[in-house]
């Protein structure tokens, strides 16, 4: 950019101006200096009194340079007796300081640092411009605007799943979701410095109902991106079922959730009729047959001690009181003992056989119901109870021959050994929990 911007020497220059070759064509003398030519610039030059050429012996030129130009060399030159000017001048193009390249970011120029270039700042992709855009070399060798830099303002991108939804397992209240952890990008340098979830991970398991997942990614200058999707329990139900009149019922898991089982039975007095247990099923239907609890009706014309038996299977425990008299001392107390807890009998689902006096005059009977003779001696002969002394015999729900007595239990005896009976804790607390307790 830079050449020699003027001429210096004697003799003809090819730079002289016309009015420089007019004025010799009129007068007969030489000028002294070879004219002065400033490239982006000028001289402004003042001759001896009544010289007309501005190159004479004598001459001063005080040399200026255009805007944006600064001048090497003297600021005026004297044309000399050696016919050379006293110095030597150059009018160089104004450069402003080297700009620095702003960090993920550049910047391009029009013209170098030179005055009046223009340079325009762009920055990476996901990065912003600060600063000035395009600033311009300025005639005081400054930049104009301020200086530029690249910041990441834009958050990083991070996509979640969809929707998941999820029906619950046969007999569960829970489901069991996954999905593919969402990865977050960064548009800017790709780095992610943390990932928060907000909600159950994957493969978690999940309650009924409609759980929000978040994730949230920061990037290094710590924006964040967040998305957020829904994960949908659902427990399919039946109609809730409730207990039979002068019954109680107990269900698994939540009560009506597929699945789910409800087991039925009846208070002192009453046997089941229908579905001792019930499922809810896949269509929303509950199996078998609604359930009703009837008083039971023991039917003592039936021809064997077998048959009398069955009509108790899972439904009563037997307590059987066996006598050789009725004025048995033993068996008048323990009718003594029993007749006072007979609503306890009921509640643990007691039914009480008495069995007096020896074939044939031998009778049985159930509550005020008598047994054949022939029925009360099948039962005797059937359980191996002697008749010639005082027995009891305890039979649980199932025909099961748990214990014997050969003289009079108190009732708390009885009570002790029957609630240790499979179940039977179970149904004290059903009994507790619908108000059934005896006065």
């Amino acid at each position: 950019f830079f050449s020699l911007f003027y001429i210096l020497g004697s003799g003809y220059s090819p730079l002289e101006d016309d009015e420089d070759v007019y004025a010799r064509s009129r007068y007969k003398e030489t000028p002294w200096c070879s004219p002065i030519k400033v490239k982006h610039g000028y001289a402004n030059c003042r001759t001896p009194q009544g010289e007309y050429y501005k190159n004479v012996l004598g001459t001063r030129c005080d040399i200026r340079c255009q805007k944006g130009y600064e001048l090497h060399g003297p600021q005026q030159l004297i044309c000399q007796s050696s016919k050379r000017w006293s110095g030597k001048v150059l009018c160089k193009q104004k450069r402003c300081p080297t700009l620095s390249m702003p960090t993920n970011g550049g910047f391009k120029c029009l013209d170098g640092a030179y005055f009046g270039s223009r340079c325009e700042y762009y920055c990476s992709p996901g990065y912003q411009l600060k600063g000035d855009r395009i600033v311009t070399c300025m005639d005081n060798k400054v930049w104009s605007g301020r200086p530029a830099s690249c910041i990441d303002t834009e958050p990083p991108r991070i996509q979640c799943p969809s929707v998941k939804e999820k029906t619950a397992e046969p007999n569960k209240l829970t489901a069991r979701v996954f999905w593919d952890t969402p990865e977050g990008r960064d548009t800017a340098d790709g780095i992610l410095t943390d990932v928060i979830l907000k909600g159950l991970p994957p493969g978690s398991h999940f309650p009924e109902g409609d759980h929000k997942i978040q994730y949230t990614v920061y990037d290094r200058a710590e924006n964040k991106g967040t998305c957020k999707f829904l994960v949908k329990v659902r427990v399919r139900r039946c109609v809730k079922l409730n207990a039979p009149d002068n019954g109680y019922i107990k269900c698994s898991g939540d009560g009506n959730n597929y699945g789910a089982t409800c087991e039925f039975s009846c208070v002192g007095g009453y046997e089941l009729q229908g579905s001792p247990a019930r499922v809810c099923q896949y269509n929303l239907g509950w199996s078998g047959v609604e359930p009703t609890c009837a008083p039971m009706n023991i039917n003592v014309n039936v021809r064997t001690a077998a048959a009398l038996l069955d009509q108790f299977y899972e439904k009563r425990r037997l307590l059987i009181i066996s006598t050789p008299t009725a004025a048995n001392f033993f068996y008048r107390m323990q009718l003594g003992m029993l007749q006072p807890a007979q609503c306890g009998l009921d509640l643990r689902h007691v039914t009480v056989v008495e069995l007096v006096g020896v074939f044939p005059a031998q009778i049985g009977r159930i509550g005020v119901k008598l047994l054949p003779p022939s029925l009360a001696l099948q039962l005797r002969l059937l359980l191996r109870i002697p008749h010639y002394n005082f027995n009891i015999v305890v039979m649980d729900k199932h025909g099961m021959d748990k214990e014997r007595y050969p003289f009079p239990a108190t009732p708390a005896e009885l009570f002790a050994l029957i609630d240790n009976f499979p179940l039977r804790k179970e149904e004290m607390k059903l009994q507790a929990e619908i108000g059934q307790s005896c006065p």
